[in-house]
């Protein structure tokens, strides 16, 4: 790939990948230089506007898990943002389903890097014109979950069984029968390949950030099993049903900082010995009070089956999957992404290099640094006659 810049960041790299169409690059570029810009001056001083968001819920009855547990009663919430938009044919043409990560919610792409930068006017997924659906995963947010009072009797939920909660909520819930992008971050990503497989079409697009088209091994299954061990392990976990969060829930949340984060912007955000330690006396006094051990457990577990990487072939529609180099989860060096996207028809994969902008697996959640890309795989999977 020749290299370059789009205001200011260096090009990443490509594979499978087209020359961007003019108007894809200019629109971005400014989309791109005003978020930098904006986020440089003060996030919260001149934050633009986003609809605000609708919530509901939907009862899916006796809802069957893969483990063949049943509920009576699965609760499955979702925010919506705009409104639906019908063809001539009467079907809704313009939901956009974004799915989130381990133990995030819909809530957390409402703040101004991500909705300010995508739902607002003028946006690439301007609220005026998208139907945007941000559901709570099962186990997560809003949804029925372990911490509602089953606890460790809570079913074994896995992806398969998140993904239909998700297509219940879209067909059921809202009654739609075809979505025109879906968009995943990190868990929400490989939720993504799942749909393209599972729901073949339904979706005009996918665009994967921050995952891996094969099962969970290697560092990445290792580090998820210290964590959920560092629970079970702990006497104080009593089973799940413990009446204090377990002290092994900080270990945990320990390995999770560790994943989640970058070298280089952590050096910088906290480089002396009394800022580093500080962060974490921070971090652990909100995150113990604001996590679950059972929660967590689950959320961590639910990875156990997932691996798409037989049925790539299937999803025809365009894939626009990316990566950030300093994403420790899912290091480049792996080399995965590369081969498998070349079985993917239509599929496109972008290495995101290492910038100051870039925040490690956490770049998933910022459209400054990716738009340009989401510009051309709406321009690609435009219906015809719309391009």
């Amino acid at each position: 790939m020749s290299s370059g810049s789009i205001a200011g960041l260096p090009m990443p790299q490509a594979v499978c990948g087209k020359r961007f169409r003019k108007s894809a690059i200019a629109r971005s570029a400014l989309l791109i230089a005003f978020a930098l810009a904006w986020a440089s001056a003060g996030l919260a001083q001149a934050a633009p506007s986003w609809p605000e968001p609708r919530e509901a819920d939907y009862i899916a009855k006796d809802f069957h898990f893969k483990d063949g547990s049943v509920l009576p009663e699965l609760r499955l919430h979702y925010r919506v943002i705009g409104q639906p938009h019908r063809d001539s044919n009467g079907h809704v043409d313009n939901a956009v389903l974004i799915l989130h990560g381990t133990g995030g919610a819909g809530t957390q792409f409402l703040n101004p890097r991500f909705a300010g930068a995508l739902f607002v006017p003028g946006g690439l997924l301007d609220a005026a014109k998208y139907f945007i659906i941000l559901p709570d995963d099962i186990g997560h947010g809003k949804s029925s979950k372990p911490s509602d009072g089953m606890h460790a009797h809570f079913p074994k939920y896995d992806y398969d069984d998140m993904v239909l909660g998700e297509y219940l909520v879209v067909t059921k819930g809202l009654g739609l029968d075809h979505l025109r992008l879906i968009m995943g971050t990190s868990m929400g990503c490989m939720h993504s390949w799942v749909w393209g497989e599972t729901y073949p079409g339904f979706a005009d697009a996918l665009m994967p950030l921050a995952c891996l088209p094969v099962q969970i091994a290697g560092r990445n299954r290792m580090a998820r099993k210290m964590a959920m061990d560092a629970i079970t392990s702990d006497p104080g976990w009593e089973q799940g049903e413990y009446k204090t969060q377990p002290l092994g829930l900080k270990t945990a949340i320990d390995m999770l900082i560790i994943m989640g984060s970058a070298p280089l912007q952590m050096q910088k955000l906290y480089p002396t010995r009394d800022a580093a330690d500080q962060f974490l006396e921070k971090t652990w006094a909100t995150d113990m009070k604001a996590l679950d051990a059972n929660d967590f457990l689950y959320q961590f577990n639910s990875s156990r089956n997932y691996d798409p990487s037989k049925d790539l072939e299937k999803i025809t529609v365009p894939v626009m999957a990316i990566n950030s180099a300093d994403d420790f989860i899912n290091p480049p060096e792996l080399d995965i992404m590369p081969i498998e996207i070349k079985r993917v028809p239509k599929g496109k994969f972008v290495l995101l290099p290492i910038t100051d902008a870039t925040r490690g697996h956490g770049t998933h959640t910022l459209p400054a640094i990716w738009s340009q890309y989401l510009a051309e795989l709406l321009d690609e999977s435009a219906p015809a006659g719309t391009r």
